[in-house]
């Protein structure tokens, strides 16, 4: 992406962001803008009246009911994309065409020519664009990416990355089911784990194949997928999902679950639990809208201390030409030739801290950001190439930019 034009503040005051949609994604990202001071929430936007008036109250701060009226807050030096996934393209452009930089949640857009218009406007308006947050913003997966960059161990030969979850019953939107709207694992889901698996690769990826799995005639679109990635390097990746929420992966991660807070064990099940609630896909709407901000049961915030552990997105394995690596959310296990020794992390005082480090130090320092439009577009790509190599039975290049 072009560096854009736009000076950086003359002090290192709190960036003043604004918020385009205040449902799931803000809920879970709403503890690390309270307490984050590089950050302040200044303005929002959401259809949902009891949202606006939590958000009126909470901060004190204008609201909108659509992204231009809050595009237009004076205000507002960035705006965070925190709308469903259809929304993401238009809602970029025209912040940008408003002079606001931007933080967009994943996955970037539904399609490549989305990306690139989002990504041209943003360089016409000389504005930045970050993406995420991705779990590849993880600390324990850019230590990890550090670990493998120092050379200590060679080149990265092979990644091993598999999740299995409850996602696919989570209370859902009906779009949300359905993949033409960017709907199931792949769009939700594996934007995560192939933007973790690009990181750690260090290298373009040149070939995906694939298949996935469509299990609940219930819940029609993919719960599951398993795909090889090769890359342009040589080193190839084995990406597995499942979304059916039987068995748990957090089993293998000392039951540190993804947000970086304990689980229990015992909670097996609880998903469809509660989803059993809703009768109607008008009753599984509110049951989600309940569990976001403005909504009765709001999501639980981790503790006021900060969670124990990292983030993370189920077991990753890099295997390099002298050694192997394995990400956890309280550090690195290195597995060298003749020893293993863990490089310990510090608890995080912040959740995902590190998606406003990318976001102070380009808006502040006007440092280029890792996760940027471009790199989000290609992760996208693979994504899309996923869903063709499942569809069409063969091996699939990604589009490479402007392709």
């Amino acid at each position: 992406m072009t560096v854009p034009t736009i000076a950086p503040p003359a002090a290192p005051r709190p960036i003043r962001l604004g918020v385009a949609g205040l449902g799931r994604a803000f809920t879970l990202m709403l503890p690390t803008l309270l307490r984050d001071p590089r950050v302040r929430l200044v303005a929002a936007c959401d259809p949902r009246e009891e949202a606006r008036s939590r958000f009126a109250r909470d901060f004190d701060a204008p609201v909108h009911a659509d992204i231009e009226g809050l595009a237009g807050e004076p205000e507002v030096d960035a705006i965070y994309i925190a709308s469903p996934h259809q929304f993401h393209a238009a809602q970029t452009r025209i912040a940008a065409r408003h002079g606001k930089h931007v933080l967009c949640e994943k996955p970037m857009a539904l399609s490549l020519a989305e990306c690139d218009a989002m990504i041209e406007d943003c360089r016409a308006a000389g504005v930045w664009l970050i993406v995420g947050h991705c779990h590849s913003f993880d600390s324990p997966y850019l230590q990890a990416r550090d670990i493998i960059a120092s050379g200590e161990l060679g080149r990265v030969r092979m990644v091993q990355a598999l999740n299995y979850t409850d996602f696919l019953y989570r209370p859902r939107r009906p779009e949300e089911l359905r993949t033409a709207e960017g709907g199931g694992v792949v769009f939700s889901q594996a934007a995560h784990q192939v933007d973790v698996v690009r990181l750690l690769a260090g290298s373009p990826v040149t070939r995906v194949r694939a298949i996935t799995g469509d299990w609940d005639p219930m819940r029609s679109t993919q719960g599951a997928y398993s795909a090889l990635l090769w890359f342009e390097d040589g080193a190839f990746a084995n990406l597995c999902y499942s979304g059916y929420g039987h068995f748990d992966s957090d089993e293998w991660c000392g039951w540190i679950g993804e947000m970086g807070l304990a689980k229990s064990p015992e909670a097996h099940g609880a998903a469809r639990r509660r989803l059993a609630a809703a009768t109607s896909p008008q009753d599984e709407a509110r049951l989600k809208a309940a569990g976001t901000y403005g909504g009765a049961d709001p999501a639980p915030r981790p503790p006021e201390a900060g969670a124990a552990w990292h983030q993370h997105f189920g077991p990753v394995v890099v295997s390099c030409e002298r050694g192997d690596v394995r990400p956890l959310p309280d550090g690195t296990w290195v597995y060298g030739d003749r020893e293993k020794a863990q490089r310990p992390l510090a608890a995080p005082s912040v959740p995902r801290f590190e998606v406003i480090d990318e976001l102070s130090e380009a808006i502040v320092s006007g440092r280029a950001p890792l996760h940027d439009g471009t790199w989000a577009r290609s992760t996208l790509a693979v994504c899309l190439a996923l869903l063709d190599s499942a569809g069409s039975n063969r091996d699939v290049e990604p589009l490479p930019r402007g392709g």
